[in-house]
């Protein structure tokens, strides 16, 4: 037997305790995310951004708001910044809530720093809410792709999918006989197909039937196909089509650049999962019996999230510019809400007389846009490994 004090070992050193002390993944996170002073910079922009929108969402909301963006002073019209109100000329409740215009008046006399902080939470929530609907739809289509791509559609799913489709689009046109008929015939295959299945022996294949069970397409290549449809359409020109289409409404905008946006995420995740498929801890859990729905959303989703958090927050940023641009065009968010979209257009007007009403939506947007693409950087560079060394 070796004599471990003969050796020079130390006998009390203990082999089980941690070399190094342990971190959680926050700890470690937070600490890559410390070096990037940029994205710790776009950080602290974008919650000091969030506090604005929720402080403008308590100001400037309900039936008598402290702060109310939509109240007219003619008589104030186009006042500078930090200039004080002609208390001789306005009414009591028409005073400013600080006794003095901070961001200026519009050519209404309305109270720009008022507009500002309502304009801030209905880019915040467009954005979220937006790029959320995009994010789901992503997720989706790009497991799908990823997880069961090699699967194919036959010939029967596509008639079968193009029969109830078209069904339905007759019933809500109000053709409602030739769309009975043809979601009477669809169901009616459906139902025919599941009993066939269950009746046990050998079944003789007709050239129809055989044909009908063809497979036509594989399910990655008809999603990715989609996603090319998709990318070649100019996606603003195709939101600003969409929303001259609908009524204008908040609501409308936030479905419609969340509709239009969905693409990158589907590729992200689609990489991801078709790079995770063939890893051996998936392979492993195959071989236990779990099932498709467990090993996607327990084993792979959490590893293929990464990269779709860095677009996302990208991708906020360019939805605030989009409803900015849809704003500013007069496609946005209707009166009397503001949105720093249609603050920007109305100062145009006066781009020489009332230079504020043109600097201030714009620098806000400029800083906000800034802030978020800061923050998905460094978030690119905290969650992969091979981009870690760069700062």
């Amino acid at each position: 037997m070796i004599n471990m004090g003969e050796k020079g070992i130390n006998q009390d050193f203990q082999f089980d305790e941690p070399l190094a002390p342990k971190r959680t993944r926050m700890q470690e996170f937070w600490v890559l995310l410390r070096q990037n002073r940029l994205a710790i910079l776009g950080l602290i922009i974008f919650i000091l951004f969030f506090c604005c929108a929720l402080t403008g969402l308590f100001l400037t909301s309900g039936p008598d708001p402290l702060i109310d963006p939509a109240l007219i002073r003619l008589q104030e019209k186009l006042r500078p910044p930090l200039a004080k109100p002609n208390l001789d000329s306005l009414r009591a409740e028409e005073v400013p809530y600080m006794g003095v215009y901070l961001m200026g008046t519009d050519d209404l006399g309305r109270d720009v720093f008022a507009r500002m902080l309502q304009g801030a939470w209905v880019s915040l929530t467009v954005g979220f809410v937006a790029v959320g609907i995009s994010v789901l739809i992503g997720i989706f289509m790009g497991g799908i792709a990823g997880y069961f791509g090699q699967h194919h559609i036959r010939v029967d799913h596509i008639l079968l999918t193009c029969l109830l489709i078209s069904g339905a689009g007759l019933v809500a046109t109000k053709l409602f006989y030739s769309g009975a008929v043809l979601l009477f015939f669809g169901l009616g295959y459906i139902f025919y197909s599941f009993f066939t299945k269950k009746i046990p022996g050998k079944k003789a294949v007709t050239s129809w039937k055989g044909f009908l069970h063809k497979n036509a397409v594989s399910i990655d290549t008809l999603i990715m196909r989609i996603v090319d449809i998709m990318l070649c359409f100019p996606s603003f020109f195709l939101i600003l089509t969409v929303v001259a289409i609908l009524p204008a409404s908040i609501y409308n905008i936030m479905i419609v650049i969340g509709l239009t946006s969905w693409m990158g995420a589907t590729r992200f995740v689609r990489a991801e999962f078709l790079s995770l498929r063939e890893q051996d801890f998936v392979a492993a859990v195959k071989a236990l019996g779990v099932s498709n729905y467990r090993i996607i959303f327990r084993h792979m989703m959490p590893n293929a999230l990464a990269p779709v958090l860095v677009s996302a927050t990208i991708g906020i940023a360019t939805a605030i510019l989009t409803e900015a641009g849809l704003s500013f065009l007069g496609f946005g968010v209707p009166p009397p809400h503001a949105t720093w979209g249609n603050i920007l257009s109305d100062g145009k007007r006066f781009i020489f007389d009332a230079p504020w009403l043109t600097f201030i939506p714009g620098i806000a947007i400029l800083i906000v846009v800034l802030s978020f693409n800061l923050f998905g950087e460094g978030l690119r560079d905290v969650l992969n490994p091979k981009l870690r060394e760069r700062h």
